[in-house]
């Protein structure tokens, strides 16, 4: 399985193949696991720094990015928790911005793993207590952590008092957990949705969400009710235009922000929402250059992004080549809106994902179709993208394969086929 990686320091790789051993039991969902793993290492969650816990289906990293760019920028030290990582393991742990030394890696998840042999953790609860782990044992003004699959029972929701939760933007993905027929959970899609990613929700602690549909809000502000969380939600306790500049504004007052430097109008809301939580609580303050300053100098891997000079794009020199790790129709939507020409679209994904997530939003925007392989992994063959669409063995041979017209190439359809290229180019994020 991908999310395991590979590392050339022997020490790592050693972990690194013990959590390859790990699978999550069928069927088993809760926090009883992890919270016995961090109870036998101490509870390092209760020793974090103030936290700012950030779900969603696309966005949430982004946010986390924005965040974290705000808060340095304000002369604050991060630690910051996101996944999956593109190409080292070690990017899914951030250490006062710095990521996660090897000799660090390797000792964090030993120490989690021979304390939770028995208890048969999964690669997840491993990961989030090796975080923590890290984080409770060096010193930072604050702490952002991404959640990974929903919310409710994400290992990671085990923080007993963030600073703030925000919940980005909601769509359908990872249906085979999060729509999974359970009791008192309710019918409609995305209203279950946002009942698992409200499950963030902490008493006392501020709320910070986007907007959403009517059945969706109502299930985050059942959820802040029960836990008597105060619920702050774009259009009602804030809102942010977005133009040529975003113009945000709050109970706090109102702030003229720059555009970000990330590609997608989508990141504009995604900035927004790291301002409303940032300005909806108490625990640490970030004035009003440092959040200009952030949005301009948030960076993002595999998300819209422009790839520069390496061995991929020489292949396609003089043209633009663009990579995008989205993989759901919410994604591709927002790439959509980025793309307002024809494009060359260069597509790899997984099996267990909707081949046409991507495809169909770019309907009449599509130049030419290639589909590639996903190293290690079961992905869609070239006809379940539709009819046209041809099959390359490798992205280097659809890059090469590609008329000479000028027009714009994406790279899109996994986070995995994004490490993938990355490490291709010689652009692993650092």
């Amino acid at each position: 399985m991908k999310d395991f990686a590979t590392s050339s320091d022997p020490a790592v790789q050693a972990q690194l193949d013990r959590l390859a051993k790990l699978t999550l039991p069928q069927a088993r969902f809760g926090l009883e696991t992890i919270r016995a793993l961090l109870e036998r290492l101490g509870n390092p969650q209760d020793r974090l720094p103030p936290a700012f816990h950030v779900a969603g289906t696309n966005g949430k990293g982004s946010t986390c990015a924005y965040l974290r760019a705000m808060l340095e920028a304000g002369g604050l030290t991060v630690h910051t928790a996101t996944k999956p990582h593109l190409v080292r393991y070690n990017e899914r742990i951030r250490i006062a911005g710095e990521l996660i030394s090897d000799d660090e890696l390797a000792g964090r998840l030993k120490d989690v793993l021979d304390a939770g042999e028995d208890l048969g953790p999964s690669f997840f609860e491993v990961t989030t207590a090796a975080t923590f782990l890290a984080f409770a044992e060096a010193e930072a003004d604050a702490c952002i952590i991404e959640v990974g699959l929903g919310g409710r029972f994400d290992a990671t929701n085990v923080l007993p008092h963030p600073a703030a939760c925000g919940i980005a933007s909601l769509g359908i993905d990872h249906e085979a957990f999060l729509l999974a027929p359970e009791e008192g959970t309710p019918d409609d899609p995305i209203a279950r949705i946002a009942f698992e990613k409200a499950g963030i929700v902490r008493p006392g602690r501020p709320l910070v969400t986007m907007s959403y549909s009517e059945a969706a809000e109502l299930e985050i502000e059942r959820a802040a009710l029960a836990a008597g969380a105060p619920l702050h939600m774009r259009g009602r306790d804030w809102s942010a235009h977005v133009g040529e500049r975003i113009e945000y504004e709050d109970r706090h007052g109102r702030l003229a922000l720059p555009l970000p430097a990330l590609a997608g109008a989508h990141q504009a809301d995604n900035a927004a929402l790291a301002v409303a939580m940032l300005r909806h609580q108490d625990f640490v303050a970030v004035d009003p250059l440092a959040i200009n300053e952030g949005i301009r100098s948030a960076r993002w891997p595999a998300r819209l992004q422009l790839l520069g000079d390496g061995p991929l794009s020489a292949l396609v020199a003089g043209r633009e080549l663009w990579l995008d790790g989205g993989h759901n129709p919410d994604a591709g939507a927002a790439i959509a809106r980025h793309f307002d020409k024809p494009v060359h679209l260069v597509i790899g994904m997984l099996a267990n994902k909707n081949p046409r997530a991507i495809v169909d939003p770019l309907e009449g925007r599509i130049a030419s179709l290639s589909a590639v392989p996903i190293a290690g992994s079961d992905c869609h063959d070239a006809p379940a993208f539709g009819p046209g669409c041809r099959a390359f063995a490798s992205v280097e041979d659809a890059l090469r394969a590609i008329e000479p017209d000028g027009r714009p190439i994406l790279i899109a359809g996994s986070l995995y086929l994004a490490g993938e290229v990355l490490r291709a180019n010689d652009e692993i994020p650092r």
